[in-house]
């Protein structure tokens, strides 16, 4: 069986996308799990996009959703809500409901806004109907990490370059891998 999830983000400086790479990395050490790495279109087109960029009928197709965008103003990117804002479709035909989702975020900050990023994009998944899913406190590296991870979602602070800290990257996989088992459960039933 072949459980496709869609790992969806918008990265300005690379540090949402190196979570992003990640959390693909933690859904694909699940056998039947595939990682889709999209991204959207800059409102601007000013970026040089390295991954595909999502089409409505991936995200229709999708078992599963890992969402993440940079903290802007302790909101999510206007390029993906902008992507959001073009999902009535969707909405009506209840093609999201009751599939897994959860969310990322990455600041220059500590205190930059990474737990209310994560939850205005929660916003539009749960009008989807979708299930949403984080980090629970079990994880005993969600106790201990100094630069990001929360039980909303992986997090990172990105001071100095995109690189990711290992328990960055190690809460990240961890959050990806448990979306791929809950995907393939939801899947098989």
């Amino acid at each position: 069986m072949n459980c496709k999830i869609v790992v969806l983000y918008f990265s300005k400086n690379g540090s949402t996308q190196s979570i992003a790479k990640h959390i693909a990395r933690g859904i694909e050490s699940v056998e039947g799990c595939e990682a889709m790495l999209r991204t959207v279109d800059g409102l601007n087109k000013d970026t040089d996009p390295q991954d595909p960029i999502i089409t409505i009928e991936e995200l229709k197709n999708c078992d599963g959703l890992a969402m993440g965008s940079p903290v802007w103003f302790g909101n999510m990117a206007a390029p993906l809500k902008h992507f959001w804002d073009q999902t009535s479709s969707l909405w009506i035909a209840g093609s999201l409901i009751d599939k897994p989702a959860c969310v990322f975020t990455s600041s220059s900050s500590m205190h930059g806004g990474h737990e209310t990023t994560l939850q205005t994009m929660m916003l539009p998944l749960l009008h989807h109907g979708m299930m949403i899913m984080g980090i629970p406190y079990s994880e005993p590296r969600l106790h201990s990490t100094q630069s990001g991870g929360a039980p909303y979602g992986a997090t990172a602070l990105s001071t100095t370059s995109p690189s990711l800290s290992d328990d960055e990257a190690f809460l990240s996989k961890q959050l990806g891998k448990r979306l791929a088992v809950t995907s393939l459960k939801m899947k098989r039933h």
